[in-house]
């Protein structure tokens, strides 16, 4: 018997459904609707799910999944484990949040998120302010936005997200392909993505439901 709690992914503007591996084991996923907004969701036996690597990497799929699908779909995404305890109360929270999940749907309309790193030898010495100015002046001319991720690392030379439009993407990886070829040989350097606009997102739910 499916459970009626529902474990969401994010939020979108129209409807899709799809067999794929979700959280928590769940073998479809689809959308429950308020209005001009559909959350992306999987039935969940449980309203803690396992915070395992499978679990996590499910949650990212499925997001990606929705990236590509239908020739590209926009999406605010959740953090993992939110979790809601039927369609009445997730649907509340799609009312109270209208406006701001609204928002930031128009805000990354037809974006993605794409990642960077720059990592140096342990105990080099670098000229971390030339090589940053060196790439914001690539990478800015083809992206929307950037988030400072933190420097976690004392190799970590640079740790950023930027916020691409679909059609710039091409023009993107030019830039990054530039990068690598001129700090690739000194440096190790990291690029990933596509991701679901996580770091250009700020909307606070609060407590499970």
């Amino acid at each position: 018997m499916a459970s009626t709690h529902l474990y969401t992914y994010g939020i979108t503007d129209d409807g899709v459904e799809f067999e794929t591996e979700g959280v928590g084991d769940a073998t479809r996923v689809y959308t429950v609707e308020h209005g001009s907004l559909a959350a992306i969701v999987s039935d969940s036996e449980t309203m803690e799910p396992d915070r395992s690597d499978e679990n996590l990497r499910a949650h990212d799929d499925v997001l990606q999944e929705l990236l590509y699908r239908d020739g590209g779909r926009t999406v605010v995404p959740m953090q993992f484990g939110m979790v809601f305890k039927n369609a009445r109360a997730l649907k509340g929270v799609l009312r109270g949040g209208r406006r701001a999940f609204r928002k930031a749907l128009n805000d990354v309309e037809g974006h993605v998120e794409l990642g960077l790193k720059i990592l140096a030898d342990e105990g080099a010495t670098v000229d971390r302010e030339a090589i940053v100015a060196a790439v914001q002046e690539r990478l800015d001319p083809v992206s929307d936005g950037e988030a400072e991720n933190g420097l976690f690392s004392d190799r970590l030379v640079l740790n950023r997200s930027y916020l691409v439009e679909r059609d710039d993407r091409a023009a993107f990886d030019e830039a990054v392909d530039a990068i690598i070829d001129e700090y690739g040989e000194t440096f190790t350097v990291q690029y990933t993505g596509p991701w679901a606009p996580y770091s250009f997102v700020d909307i606070e739910i609060g407590a499970k439901r």
